[in-house]
């Protein structure tokens, strides 16, 4: 009988690193002779995977959310994982953005990724286990299409395929 070959379907962020791109995006924004008294300020609260901008203006607070991307992106954190909310109006002409950092797949998008993957015929076993997915089959070709496959479809946040054993 024939050893089953499996891999993992995960969404993680490396927090460490949008630490230290929010660090860079901060000293940038001090440093930077357009943003350095404009009055704009970021935060960010690791614990609660979010950041914050406050700016003057709508315009000013695009150009600091250009900055942080720009910084992650550097870091190698896909976009994707950064899920930016409507700019709020704050105290006077000020406004304030907020950014969720997503990590784990949820049940909705673990639904849609194991209909898909069952929708390709191939034989392979799919199990939802909490935030991840668990893809196993006999074949490792197999397994192989089904990454192939799932690089190719885009689920609204960034994928990682690991323990591929």
């Amino acid at each position: 009988m024939a050893k089953e070959s499996s891999f993992d379907v995960v969404s993680t962020v490396d927090m460490q690193e949008v630490d230290n791109a929010f660090q860079q995006a901060k000293k940038e924004l001090s440093q930077r002779y357009d943003l350095k008294d404009s009055g704009a300020e970021i935060a960010l609260d690791k614990a609660g995977k979010s950041m914050t901008v406050s700016a003057p203006s709508e315009f000013v607070a695009r150009q600091v959310i250009d900055v942080v991307g720009s910084k992650l992106v550097r870091r190698g954190i896909d976009l994707a994982a950064v899920r930016w909310g409507e700019a709020q109006p704050a105290a006077g002409q000020s406004v304030r953005q907020t950014a969720s950092i997503v990590e784990g797949i949820d049940k909705d998008v673990a639904g849609r990724i194991n209909k898909d993957i069952k929708g390709t015929k191939l034989k392979v076993k799919v199990q939802i286990e909490g935030d991840k997915l668990r893809v196993s089959s006999a074949s490792r070709d197999t397994l192989q299409e089904v990454i192939a496959f799932l690089k190719g479809r885009d689920y609204g946040q960034p994928l990682q395929y690991v323990n591929y054993r």
